[in-house]
This record gives structure tokens, C-alpha cells and sequence, in this order.
């Protein structure tokens, strides 16, 4: 809890009890001030309230930083992993079948040539 949840909290139920002696006493400017206690107590109240959760969420943000670090690292291995699995088959392949990549290689390229160069009336 900090001050202002403190101090807050404290004008709220000084307020309360001022309306009731205003009550009880016929006093409509000790009703009116009791009543405008409560409200900006309230207020203050809550104010502290959310700084207490957001310096609760900011104490808390580096481990949960570590936590997504952590599997990113993860994520980026299995993904390097991956590719390097992926790049050797392609090689293994391409060694197999030579004629059918370079075949591959000529019609990319001659497609790449068209879509860059070509007419496209």
C-alpha cells in the first residue's frame, strides 16, 4: 500500500463520518463537505491503487523480458535447424539429379527474365 492508497483511504472514511455528524446534526454544508471527502478520497484511493499495480507490473517486467528472450533463442535455433536440414536435402538433390535442378534453374531464370524485361501489353 502506498500513500496515496493510505491517505486516500483515510479522507474517505473521514468523509463518511463527517456526512453522518451533517446527517445527524442537520448540517447540509458538513453533509456537502463529508460527501466531496468521500469522492476525492475515493479517487485518491484508486489513483494509488494504480500505481501500485502498474509499479507491481514494471517490478515484474524482466523476467518475464527473460522468459521471451529465452524462447526466441529457442524459436531461432529450431528455425536455423530447420533450414540447415532443408538446405542439405536440397543439396543431396540436386547432387541425385542434376539435370532436373539445372532444368529447374533455366526456367526461373528465363521466368524472372520475362517478368522483369518482358512485354506486358
Amino acid at each position: 500500500m502506498n500513500s496515496d492508497e493510505f491517505e486516500g483511504g483515510i479522507r474517505y472514511a473521514t468523509g463518511k463520518v463527517e456526512k453522518a455528524v451533517g446527517d445527524v446534526a442537520g448540517r447540509r454544508h458538513w453533509q456537502a463537505d463529508g460527501v466531496v471527502d468521500q469522492v476525492a478520497g475515493g479517487a485518491q484511493h484508486g489513483y494509488g491503487r494504480a500505481k501500485s499495480i502498474l509499479n507491481d507490473a514494471i517490478d515484474s517486467a524482466p523476467g518475464l523480458l527473460k522468459d521471451a528472450r529465452d524462447r526466441l533463442e529457442s524459436t531461432g535455433r529450431q528455425v536455423a535447424d530447420a533450414a540447415q536440414r532443408g538446405g542439405e536435402t536440397t543439396v543431396r538433390a540436386a547432387q541425385e539429379q542434376p539435370l532436373v535442378w539445372a532444368l529447374g534453374a533455366i526456367a526461373l531464370g528465363y521466368g524472372l527474365g520475362w517478368l522483369i524485361h518482358g512485354r506486358h501489353d
